[in-house]
């Protein structure tokens, strides 16, 4: 994949629902939808629990958060300043001042490794905690107690001591100067990491975006002071500024957005994190449906589907399962132009790019198990497994890819966050309604007159137009001089005019009846 392809952003704003799609050269690489009511259990969000109850074998808790599923916490999530924050907790109230009180928390020691779990928690105690991973089947959200507050360019640490520095940021020279900038704006109790991203930025740019941070972790605090019971504190970003605050670099061309509010919410995002492109953010004014527009429904229904296509017939067969996806990699109708071997080994390669754009785009997570062609040339296998490797360097979510067994399987493990996107690319048969049955063929030219005699009776209509399938209009328009078509037949019998429309985009069985300004009648 080429990390300098251009980037573009959609966004699509409806009543129940925001659904974003990224585009990289105009192809539908990462698709996702946040419901626009809320989500119980985001990643990132900071909630106010309780723990219900301990779990001493595993060295951990069940912590209820407000979802139907009870979060969970191992011990060494906790996070080595986790009693500054119980703490706070305990003390915090509608009579404290809340900053006073967070600045003179003395941090204390860290918490030891090999603690355990009833040694620092116990049943009924509140806690802070952070979504790491959504509830996914019957699992629920797994927790952190390490809060953090992610910026484009940093990640805000409350309760630490410590700045980190990306080690993707290689000159001392800037690793420093980046340092030196953080640790002059950070107030006591806070803590940092400066993420690659930041390299190059001014002091104001990386002024702005802690102050920010800061003032949202700060406003939590009234929520906490006055309710000590379990609810949310707050979200992370919007699922739009989330995307951007990762992905946003200088090879994104355009972000288009078809709300204003949302629009507006864009535009102050990437004005606070990348000045200079703000002027990418444009406002969708066009009469067709945005993703119509730029073709992303269409390949919505192209890409999530059982069967994917690929390059001169060859196709993917992927199935989810409860423990695993996997990925059949077939040849098709491909020609056999070339050595057997070579056409395996490109056949296997265009699977491998269409592999690592699906695992993106369905945020396919856990483990993925790749059965490609068998291949006899060892070196072949080599090259397959080091393009696959680079190939998933374009992916953000943390991955691992195990090379070819002697089967021909490949391994592939993604971080799973949330639950993988699912989309249905079928639809429900016109003829049947969806039940597998239909009227008897032979009495379809029954039902269409039962339709036509209401219409008359009922509205006095003595003019109609009837659309239907070729091979149908064919069957309605037979007739001989002795014996005229069903068509002259109704005709004559209720003393009406009939035109009839006929179209291959209809199913066999399926027509419709209209007006003379072919409007259809209900």
């Amino acid at each position: 994949m080429d990390s300098e392809a251009v980037k573009d952003l959609i966004v699509d704003v409806e009543q129940a629902e925001v659904a974003i799609a990224l585009m990289q050269n105009h192809r539908l690489i990462e698709y996702s939808r946040e419901s626009t009511g809320g989500r119980s259990c985001g990643v990132g969000d900071v909630h106010l629990g309780k723990v219900k109850k301990l779990l001493p074998s595993l060295n951990a808790a069940f912590v209820d958060i407000g979802d139907s599923k009870e979060g969970f916490v191992h011990y060494l999530d906790l996070g080595l300043h986790f009693r500054a924050f119980d703490n706070f907790v305990r003390k915090l109230n509608a009579n404290t001042d809340a900053k006073n009180l967070f600045s003179d928390i003395d941090l204390g020691p860290v918490l030891p490794k090999e603690g355990k779990i009833e040694e620092v928690l116990t049943v009924g105690q509140p806690i802070l905690v952070q979504i790491e991973k959504e509830p996914i089947s019957t699992k629920g959200s797994r927790l952190t107690c390490e809060i953090s507050l992610a910026g484009r360019n940093v990640v805000l640490m409350p309760f630490s001591n410590k700045v980190s520095v990306s080690q993707k940021i290689q000159t001392k020279e800037e690793r420093k100067r980046l340092e030196t900038i953080i640790k002059a704006i950070l107030p006591r109790n806070y803590g940092a990491i400066i993420r690659t991203a930041a390299e190059g930025k001014s002091a104001s740019i990386l002024d702005n975006e802690l102050t920010a941070l800061i003032l949202k972790w700060e406003n939590s605090w009234k929520s906490l002071s006055r309710d000590k019971s379990v609810h949310l504190l707050f979200s992370e970003y919007s699922k739009t500024t989330t995307i951007l605050r990762d992905l946003l670099n200088d090879s994104f061309s355009n972000i288009f957005v078809n709300d204003k509010n949302v629009y507006e919410e864009v535009c102050k995002y990437v004005a606070m994190i990348s000045p200079e492109q703000e002027k990418i953010v444009k406002l969708y004014n066009g009469k067709d449906a945005i993703f119509d527009h730029f073709e992303v429904t269409r390949q919505i229904k192209s890409s999530f589907g059982k069967v994917v296509p690929l390059k001169q017939g060859a196709y993917l067969v992927i199935e989810h399962t409860e423990a695993l996806h996997v990925v059949d990699v077939n040849s098709g109708t491909r020609g056999r132009n070339k050595a057997q071997e070579q056409n395996t080994y490109d056949v296997n390669c265009y699977a491998a790019e269409e592999i690592a754009r699906q695992m993106r785009l369905r945020d396919m997570g856990g483990i993925v198990i790749v059965d490609f062609i068998d291949m006899d040339d060892p070196e072949h296998r080599t090259m397959l497994y080091n393009y696959m490797v680079e190939l998933m360097k374009e992916d953000r979510a943390k991955h691992n890819v195990l090379p070819l067994t002697k089967f021909g399987l490949m391994q592939i493990t993604r971080q799973r966050v949330r639950p993988a996107t699912e989309i249905s690319t079928v639809e429900q048969c016109p003829c049947c309604g969806g039940t597998g049955k239909i009227t008897a063929s032979i009495l379809i030219d029954e039902k269409i007159e039962r339709e036509i005699v209401y219409f008359v009776e009922e509205n006095g209509l003595r003019k109609f137009t009837i659309k239907v399938n070729p091979l149908l209009g064919a069957y309605l328009t037979r007739g001989t001089l002795l014996k005229p078509s069903i068509i002259r037949k109704w005709e004559k019998t209720y003393g009406i005019k009939l035109k009839l429309e006929e179209s291959s985009s209809y199913a066999l069985l399926q027509y419709e009846v209209a007006d003379s300004q072919g409007v259809r009648l209900e």
